[in-house]
């Protein structure tokens, strides 16, 4: 289970992009994104820790240049994902 400080860490970056988050419903998944009352996808690999819980600015330089081709798609599963747990 995504632990509660990170899950207030998403939920305030979350609300930063416009869009509003809960804890997953799918298996292996940590977050489902709301917009507009609607669920948009799920983000995070339940299996890994993302920057909300380790806090380790190498290993977030790390991931967001090894998705730098997603997370510049404004609006996708990786933008979100960047925006909300790193």
């Amino acid at each position: 289970m995504y632990p509660e400080a990170a899950f207030n860490k998403a939920k305030t970056k979350a609300s930063k992009v416009g869009v509003t988050v809960k804890r997953s419903t799918e298996k292996g998944k940590k977050l489902d994104v709301i917009k507009n009352g609607k669920k948009m996808f799920a983000i995070g690999d339940s299996n890994y820790e993302d920057f909300n819980q380790h806090g380790d600015q190498q290993r977030r330089k790390n991931y967001r240049t090894r998705h730098a081709k997603n997370i510049s798609k404004t609006g996708s599963r990786g933008y979100f994902a960047a925006k909300i747990l790193w």
